[in-house]
């Protein structure tokens, strides 16, 4: 099992929100060095700015032979279009997710998983989304990219396990960054989400729930599967019609 303090880290979208929160706690942990990758590195505001855009094979590859002392990969990049899945104008934005989402988390996890391996294993965390474990209608296609996001965590733990990497996949609630401007109700602190993010990877978890929210929702899915499904697809309606009013 990998340890934060000593560690030598990169985090995608390290720039803002999540990705920004888990550069601070991993250099307050004690971590070696942090890089902090974004698509402009200017927008880096602590940690070792790398260019990076996740989507890009070119500078993925590029990052990876940048940063040949990582030991710990955060791939936390996302995107969320704010658009619905079906009844959209917007075709390009659920393609645009899984770019992000699900190819970006790919894209870096083949670049590093040499790194990963030269350097005695280390880890991959992927931070993922509630809206990946149960599908929620009023995230459009991010629920469905995260969900793939999910499977290539534990696809990616089964092919890596021989040299030794360990891959988690942390379900993230609601939380308190730009991405979540537009949700209602009670959001966490993104330092908390990578506090609990990073002892996940510590303990060498497979999955886990990073705050209540996360916890409370897939509960709520397992005991009654069809009344949750129900329950979000009110929440959409009653989203489409505060909007059209």
């Amino acid at each position: 099992m990998i340890r934060v303090e000593g560690a030598v880290a990169l985090v995608t979208g390290g720039n803002r929100g999540i990705g920004r929160a888990f550069v601070e706690e991993l250099l307050a942990q004690g971590a070696a060095k942090v890089y902090a990758a974004a698509r402009d590195p200017r927008d880096v505001e602590i940690g070792t700015p790398v260019r990076l855009d996740v989507t890009d094979p070119g500078q993925v590859a590029e990052a990876a032979s940048a940063c040949p002392d990582v030991n710990l990969l955060i791939n936390n990049a996302g995107y969320h279009a704010n658009q619905r899945l079906v009844l959209t104008d917007d075709h390009q934005a659920a393609r645009d997710e899984m770019e992000v989402n699900f190819f970006g988390v790919l894209n870096m996890t083949r670049a590093f998983a040499p790194v990963l391996g030269a350097n005695g294993g280390g880890a991959i965390a992927n931070v993922l989304s509630v809206a990946g474990m149960v599908p929620a209608p009023f995230m459009g296609g991010y629920s469905p990219s995260k969900a793939a996001a999910l499977w290539l965590s534990t696809i990616s733990r089964a092919e890596l396990e021989p040299q030794g990497t360990q891959v988690t996949a942390l379900i993230v609630g609601s939380v308190d960054t730009r991405m979540a401007a537009h949700v209602d109700g009670a959001k966490e602190n993104p330092r908390d989400i990578a506090r609990a993010g990073l002892k996940a990877v510590e303990r060498g978890e497979n999955v886990a729930d990073t705050d209540w929210m996360a916890v409370d929702a897939r509960a709520r899915a397992a005991r009654d599967p069809a009344r949750y499904e129900r329950q979000l697809a009110k929440l959409l309606n009653a989203q489409t019609l505060r909007t059209t009013k």
